[in-house]
């Protein structure tokens, strides 16, 4: 098995990055969501590694050893796409293969947007591509979903980060391992005068695929670090929608791969599903959408040997 190591880099966007990687070979830029960092990568890093590519997981802005400004307004889609796509050149490669999971996904779907002949090949996993709408983003929620909604309960800064670094192992077990409870709506509504961690019970135990040292590593991570940078993705719903109107109705062309766990929550929300029933359409080269039974949100972590093995037959299917 290829080992991993770290370094930090400097993208081309003047942000100095920790990344994880291994092997050698065609550049896959693998790109985690929240709250997570590499260390949700750790599977398909040596897997890909193994299979021939050079495999990359960044801790991506705001979050681990890369850190990040303070400031709301630097955590738009296009800082964000602006980071992945500048490690390029530190890294030796001319294009790369993204792949990103959660909040990861939306970064790396407009790395396909935004600069086409950077990306070979794109891989959302659990979220969809959303096209851009007619409103914006947080009035759409609102709209359809209530003022409930778990995202527009962390547009406030201050009353999320506090609850979530409250007890960390706790906030850690909960959103991994923990059954949502949704109650008659089927969505993630924070219920009146509690927080977000209301939405989870506590664990009996951990499932299979989540150990006791994993906790710990994600612990010892926000210990350092803390909420309020990797919260401040989520306050610019609004801004990403100002900032790219250019792109409006736009496609993204690279060859594309969704992976979905049958049991997300994210996948089962009505505005994803409006997405994937569009998305041959918004996405023209799609070639799958891969269902995974029995998986949850935190794909790539719930089905390692799956989701790796899936990763390697899409990149290696990709006529440049």
């Amino acid at each position: 098995m290829s080992e991993i190591t770290h370094r930090i880099v400097r993208s081309s966007s003047g942000l100095r990055m920790r990344v994880a990687e291994a092997g050698e070979g065609p550049l896959v830029l693998l790109l985690h969501g929240f709250p997570e960092s590499w260390y949700s990568w750790r599977h398909q890093l040596t897997a890909l590694a193994d299979a021939g590519y050079h495999a990359v997981a960044p801790d991506q802005r705001g979050y681990g050893a890369t850190g990040g400004p303070d400031a709301v307004d630097q955590y738009s889609i296009l800082h964000l796409a602006g980071d992945a796509l500048g490690l390029l050149p530190a890294l030796g490669a001319e294009r790369a293969v993204v792949v990103g999971h959660d909040w990861g996904a939306p970064v790396a779907w407009h790395t396909a947007l935004l600069r086409p002949d950077l990306v070979r090949g794109v891989v959302g996993l659990s979220v969809p591509p959303f096209p851009r709408g007619d409103k914006l983003p947080t009035a759409t929620l609102r709209h359809l979903i209530g003022d409930a909604y778990y995202m527009l309960y962390f547009q406030q800064p201050g009353p999320a980060e506090a609850e979530l670094a409250h007890d960390l192992p706790t906030t850690f077990r909960r959103m991994f391992a923990g059954r949502a409870r949704l109650g008659e709506t089927g969505m993630p509504l924070v219920p009146e005068g509690g927080g977000f961690l209301d939405l989870f019970e506590d664990p009996a135990e951990l499932p299979d695929w989540l150990t006791e040292a994993d906790i710990d590593f994600y612990t010892a991570e926000y210990s350092a670090h803390g909420f309020a940078r990797p919260l401040n993705w989520y306050r610019n719903l609004d801004r990403n929608w100002e900032l790219t109107s250019a792109w409006h109705g736009a496609r993204i062309e690279a060859p594309a791969l969704l992976i979905v766990g049958e049991r997300d929550l994210v996948a089962a929300s009505p505005h994803a599903r409006d997405a994937l029933d569009g998305l041959h359409h918004h996405v023209p080269r799609l070639q799958e959408i891969l269902w995974l039974p029995g998986t949850g949100h935190w794909t790539q972590q719930e089905r390692p040997k799956e989701v790796s093995e899936a990763l390697i037959q899409f990149v290696q299917g990709l006529d440049d």
